[in-house]
């Protein structure tokens, strides 16, 4: 069987590879037909030296290619709409409705539209003059950007559509895209789309290239080559402190997204206000697509009382009556069966599920777990693992002075949330609260499960470390997001044309 070929400097090219691998259908947990590599380094060198000339070029040819681009290409998705969610659907398992076709693809399309019009006007740049002292400065293109996708986001998050891919292109860096294995058909379509409209665009033809999967040895060693000037990874804890740590010994800036808990505190005047509209709220969240979204509530922080043991066992319910679906792959079932092992071990009471299977292929059992915010303080990162997949920890503290302590051993996260009372008579209480949870988490919620991350200029997909490896940045959200793969600047007395035309 012969091995799919990898996109390289503008063509489709055989790979070396001695070793290959299929994606698997989650559904029926059988390998799908096609045959992808797994590229030695024979692969990447002249996929390096395509990039390095690329980004030499593109610094010669004007923003609005760029941008056209990023138009062509979102055109391009929009049109390969029904092969592309056919695709998906049998690598990930996902439902083609309504979150393939009807949510997460138009997102997709949306994402390279906005970033093409903040390549148009040039806000990502950031110029800034000094006029009488003739000092200014702009935001300008690193070089080369390495981009790693999830396996959850089968275009949204994909290393050669994503938020990731969108940013470097629009800051003007060259990608190098390394696909998921859970998904390589669909990379090979946007791959294949992505090289049509940068012929059509006259992009360089070292721009755009991708790779299906590397060994872990090749992706460190490759992370660690001086032609790679940045690294956008989304993934797992694991593996981005791995990459990190090379990143960081080489000076080179990395933007990690590595998993949140995100938690969400309920308390006792909204579970009252809204008992049944806030459980219906809370567990079609926490359950949405089995659990497997970077913004997943993890956490549930409750107060002791009548009414939260109520709402508690209803979740029960809940839980047991949902129909259970299919996780992406046989590694994120495993990994979410050890985790709700290893919180039982840490001090949380399973109350439902806990158990593989129950649903197509690769699942697992609905899971709802309970600990004392005691518990919660004795041992706050064992209570604190995460369990990808739909799998959630309910905390529930004896009072204030204890939720207050259980939020302050609360690691980094993406998103945090606060319910309380509409008519304000929590109000004291959330301003005890919300001090505290708004240094750990990136983005702070009102009344709103953190499911769900709009594309938008004022959004901040980000937070303290350990959720990403720097809380200084933005994945989603244009232009901010643009600015992670570039340098600051500076122009001090240079004569005016010599100057970018951004700062002229």
């Amino acid at each position: 069987m012969s091995i799919a070929p990898i996109l390289v400097a503008g063509s489709w090219q055989p790979s070396q590879a001695t070793s290959s691998f299929h994606a698997v259908n989650p559904q029926t947990m059988e390998p799908l037909p096609t045959l992808f590599p797994v590229s030695p380094w024979a692969d990447l060198e002249p996929i390096l030296a395509a990039a390095t000339t690329a980004f030499d070029q593109l610094r010669a040819l004007p923003d609005s290619v760029r941008a056209d681009f990023l138009e062509k290409y979102a055109a391009r998705i929009q049109d390969a709409h029904k092969k592309l969610v056919e695709v998906a659907k049998l690598e990930t398992g996902l439902p083609a409705e309504p979150r393939l076709n009807s949510t997460e693809l138009p997102r997709t399309v949306d994402q390279l539209r906005q970033a093409a019009a903040s390549v148009r006007d040039q806000n990502w740049a950031l110029p800034t003059i000094d006029a009488a002292r003739n000092i200014r400065s702009c935001y300008i293109p690193l070089g080369p950007v390495l981009t790693i996708g999830p396996n959850n986001f089968p275009y949204a998050y994909n290393s050669i559509a994503g938020g990731d891919f969108a940013s470097a292109i629009a800051a003007g860096c060259p990608v190098i895209a390394k696909g998921h294995p859970a998904h390589p058909k669909t990379t090979e379509i946007l791959a294949e789309q992505a090289r049509l409209a940068a012929n059509e665009a006259g992009l360089p033809a070292g721009t755009i290239q991708m790779v299906y999967h590397l060994t872990p040895e090749e992706g460190l060693k490759l992370v660690a080559d001086s032609r790679i000037a940045s690294i956008g990874f989304t993934g797992s804890r694991a593996t981005g402190l791995a990459l990190k740590k090379v990143a960081d010994e080489h000076g080179k800036p990395i933007f990690l997204e590595m998993g949140s808990l995100n938690p969400v505190i309920l308390l006792p005047g909204a579970i009252e206000e809204k008992a049944q509209a806030l459980l219906d709220e809370v567990a079609g969240s926490c359950l949405l697509g089995m659990g497997q979204f970077c913004t997943n509530p993890g956490l549930l922080f409750f107060l002791a009382g009548q009414g939260t043991d109520t709402f508690i066992a209803n979740m029960i319910e809940k839980y047991r009556a949902a129909p259970v679906g299919t996780l992406l792959t046989q590694g994120v079932r495993d990994n979410l069966h050890s985790s709700v092992l290893a919180l039982q071990k840490a001090g949380a009471e399973l109350l439902i599920g806990g158990q593989s299977g129950g649903g197509t292929g690769f699942s697992h059992q609905h899971t709802l777990l309970r600990t004392t915010g005691a518990k919660f303080l004795a041992n706050p990162l064992g209570l604190q693992r995460e369990a990808f997949g739909n799998a959630t920890l309910a905390v529930v503290c004896k009072d204030a002075g204890e939720l207050q302590s259980v939020l302050k051993q609360l690691e980094g996260q993406l998103v945090g949330s606060i319910y309380s009372h509409t008519a304000g008579n929590e109000d004291g209480l959330y301003r005890q609260l919300e001090p505290i949870l708004r240094n750990q988490v990136g983005r702070l919620l009102n009344d709103k499960m953190p499911t769900g991350v709009a594309v938008s200029p004022a959004m901040n997909h980000g937070g303290p470390y350990p959720a990403t490896g720097h809380p200084h940045f933005t994945a989603v959200g244009f232009p901010a997001s643009i600015r992670r793969f570039c340098m600051l600047a500076c122009y001090d007395n240079v004569r005016v044309g010599r100057l970018p035309q951004v700062l002229q």
